[in-house]
Order: C-alpha cells, then sequence, then structure tokens
C-alpha cells in the first residue's frame, strides 16, 4: 500500500520517510493542501526506474524497427560481433 504523508513531514520527519524509502525500496507520496505534490524515493529505486524506462524505450524502439523492415538476423550472426567489441553501441 502506498505510503501518502503531507509534505511537512518531509521537514518534520525526515529520518522517518528516509527510512521508509529505504527499507521498503517504494517511494512516498508527498501531497500539499490535500493534493499530491512530489514523490520521495531512494537512489537506489530511482535508479532502478531509470534502467527500466531506458529497456522499455530500446525494446520499444526495436519492435519499431522490426515492423517497418524484414531483415532479421540470427544470434549466431550478431553474438560473434558483440564478444569481439562488446563497446560498440548500436545505432
Amino acid at each position: 500500500m502506498p505510503q501518502i504523508r503531507p509534505v511537512s513531514d518531509l521537514r518534520n520527519n525526515f529520518a522517518e520517510i528516509s527510512r521508509i524509502v529505504h527499507e521498503t525500496s517504494e517511494p512516498v507520496f508527498l501531497t500539499k493542501n490535500g493534493y499530491g505534490d512530489m514523490v520521495v524515493m531512494s537512489m537506489e529505486a530511482y535508479e532502478r526506474k531509470l534502467f527500466e524506462s531506458e529497456i522499455y524505450i530500446k525494446l520499444k524502439e526495436a519492435e519499431m524497427e522490426a515492423k517497418s523492415t524484414d531483415l532479421r538476423y540470427t544470434h549466431e550472426e550478431i553474438f560473434p560481433g558483440l564478444r569481439a567489441n562488446p563497446d560498440v553501441k548500436a545505432e
């Protein structure tokens, strides 16, 4: 269940909010005048969300490219090049 707290708790109960976001890896939603205002999360949770977003975007790009062409590669064609030069990024 999401933690929803007034924004004043960020000032008055910072240590508790910090403990919650680190122990649960879940965000705390802060309200101002009864309306959503901010979200507080741990750096680890934030970085995980960014990584997941990047993967999602890359998969969407690959899906769109796959729809636009019939060209396909097998893993036998791709993996040797990756192993030879893992720093090369696909454009």
